[in-house]
């Protein structure tokens, strides 16, 4: 064994950190990938953001450095941050991927992510996370005929989900996943089979696996997710 020059190694892992800087980062990820702040679009202020998210300032200051480093934004003295992630950029990365997704590609890559995106998520999720995600909730169950909106609110309950596993990388494959969602045979799909009939029994399904997430049942909450899968199996077959 060569001997130890007694300098530590530089350590590319970020640090762990508290349940309360990891709420901030996940929701300043959520709205930075969600298209809230745009590229080059410069954040609040850490006071506004600290008042907002009824945090202590250091605690957002903490957040912003891990997103730094994760290349979402810059910091430029005495003007604030900045966005620097670039959604088109991404999606020019990613969109051929997702275009040569087929749907039984898709459902097998969402059968490995999606139980484990959960269980992770009730290990990690702050309670303010989850407080979000019910709001989220709500405007779901607000949902009555129009399957695009719901359509889109299903997508960010799940996009909650995977940022509040507090793992870039599995948010940023699920990203992917909902990209290759949606393709043009699963927007079809929804044109054809959620009525309002099936809007409803989802609506009761998404707040059984909410209670179950806010109760921090992980058995309940993956068998939930594994349920929804075979059930989105069962009408992609109607199409093939």
């Amino acid at each position: 064994m060569p001997p130890s020059s007694g300098r530590n190694l530089p350590s590319h892992q970020e640090p762990v950190v508290g349940a309360t800087v990891q709420y901030v980062v996940d929701t300043l990820t959520m709205q930075i990938m969600g298209g809230d702040y745009g590229l080059d679009e410069r954040l609040p202020s850490e006071r506004q953001m600290a008042q907002d998210l009824a945090v202590a300032r250091n605690t957002v200051r903490e957040a912003l450095d891990l997103l730094e480093g994760r290349g979402l934004i810059r910091r430029r003295a005495g003007s604030g941050s900045f966005v620097t992630y670039d959604p088109k950029g991404q999606s020019e990365a990613l969109a051929p991927v997702a275009a040569e997704t087929g749907p039984l590609q898709l459902q097998v890559v969402r059968g490995i992510l999606e139980p484990e995106m959960v269980r992770l998520a009730i290990i990690n999720m702050p309670p303010r996370a989850i407080e979000a995600l019910g709001e989220t909730l709500s405007q779901m169950e607000a949902v009555q005929t129009e399957a695009a909106d719901f359509v889109r609110l299903e997508e960010e309950f799940h996009r909650q989900i995977a940022a509040g596993t507090g793992n870039p990388l599995l948010i940023a494959c699920y990203n992917l996943v909902i990209d290759a969602r949606r393709q043009s045979f699963r927007a079809a799909m929804y044109r054809r089979h959620l009525t309002p009939n099936r809007i409803a029994t989802y609506q009761r399904g998404y707040n059984a696996l909410f209670n179950a997430i806010a109760a921090r049942d992980i058995e309940e909450a993956t068998e939930f997710m594994k349920l929804t899968l075979i059930e989105d199996q069962k009408l992609l077959m109607q199409e093939l």
